[in-house]
């Protein structure tokens, strides 16, 4: 298989620590202990010794879990780690923390230790539905964890929130937006509440104590798409939105599929036609580095040029720039002929309006973002590999 020629690396690290679950959360997690703190960086320095890049990071993103839970000595310990194997020089280095979890010595510690975006979980600043998503913070803990981020020195700070909670109506969504511009984030993250299994939304779903609602959801999504670009915020994916430059790196960095190295139990890397993941258990993954044990992964699986371009493709059409299909050939070295199915899939997209094509690039029309996940899923898949000479 041709190795991929992307140049650009990107960098996960999972901290898996948190202290309470979120009603909507199904992300991989452990309480933390005295315990569970050393048996993590012991393994994660293995980790990082078992999988050595060969070039520098030029993202750096730190997740969850809470990374926020850390102490500040952890956070330097974690950062210094980082450094060790290699961050370009511009590089942006986010990191999430949750609002009660954040303090001035932690603010400290990130900055010290090279953190230059911060990317912080309000979800909400209405204290119903707060309490509905199962926060453990409150409002006033929120605006308070943002102005201490605000005015720290970050050349970035994100706001994360969620919309379609159970009994939310636009009048509230309306209310959250318009609050939180007026704290003066540089990104905004909106995300549609999502019902995963072994979550306890998903309980309350099965047993019809709530429901979904498409309807209400469109609604949502079309309000924040008109409002936040009104007040500087522009769109660049269906549910991201920066002031300009702003835009999260690490982000369009992995929708172009970019290659990616996970560090952490649960984290997935894709790097050199490959995509692995590892364990999401803290002991299984931590075993097998401390002990210097064959190494072993949850999911592994190799990937060709071909699923990469058409993964950028799926990826692409979320984003406001759109895709052009000529140019991802171009860069997984691939012949356009192979193609032939997406672009007239694209093309069926713009006559049924859900999509405008200009000098080759195609983007979704708002109606194509509405049904994005479903025209996602009904992308031509492609298994014939070509390089093209």
């Amino acid at each position: 298989m041709q190795e991929s020629n992307i140049q650009e690396l990107g960098l996960y690290v999972h901290v898996p620590f948190c202290s309470t679950t979120c009603d909507f959360c199904a992300f991989y997690q452990e309480r933390p202990s005295k315990k569970g703190f050393e048996q993590y960086f012991l393994a994660l320095e293995k980790d990082f010794q078992a999988h050595l890049p060969d070039r520098k990071f030029s993202t750096v993103f730190i997740g969850g879990g809470t990374p926020g839970l850390l102490s500040s000595a952890q956070i330097k310990e974690l950062c210094s780690l980082i450094k060790r194997f290699g961050v370009l020089p511009n590089c942006e280095w986010s990191v999430e923390v949750a609002p009660n979890e954040i303090n001035p010595e932690k603010i400290e510690a990130f900055l010290e230790g090279g953190v230059n975006r911060l990317s912080l979980g309000v979800q909400t600043l209405d204290p119903v539905f707060m309490k509905e998503l199962g926060r453990n913070h409150n409002v006033s803990r929120a605006l308070e964890a943002f102005e201490l981020v605000r005015h720290a020195g970050f050349e970035s700070v994100n706001v994360d929130l969620l919309f379609g909670a159970p009994g939310q109506q636009l009048g509230d969504w309306q209310d959250d937006l318009k609050k939180v511009v007026q704290l003066g984030p540089d990104h905004i993250s909106t995300y549609c509440l999502t019902f995963e299994e072994d979550t306890a939304l998903y309980a309350k779903l099965a047993q019809g104590k709530i429901r979904i609602d498409p309807e209400r959801e469109a609604v949502f999504y079309e309000w924040a798409w008109e409002y936040l670009p009104e007040q500087g915020f522009g769109q660049y994916e269906i549910s991201n939105y920066a002031k300009s430059g702003k835009e999260c790196r690490h982000n369009l960095h992995t929708w172009k599929m970019n290659d990616w190295i996970g560090y952490g139990p649960s984290a997935s890397s894709q790097i050199k036609g490959i995509r692995r993941k590892n364990f999401s258990n803290i002991d299984s993954w931590a075993e097998k580095l401390i002990l210097d044990r064959s190494l072993d992964y949850e999911e592994w699986t190799e990937i060709e040029e071909l699923e990469l371009a058409r993964d950028a493709i799926l990826f692409g059409i979320r984003m406001n720039q759109g895709i052009n299909v000529n140019e991802i050939c171009e860069k997984f070295t691939l012949d356009p002929c192979l193609f032939s199915e997406i672009f007239s899939f694209l093309d069926a997209l713009v006559i049924e309006g859900l999509a405008i094509e200009e000098r080759g690039n195609h983007r979704l029309t708002n109606e194509g973002r509405i049904r994005c996940d479903a025209i996602a899923c009904e992308l031509p898949e492609l298994s014939t590999f070509v390089t093209s000479n």
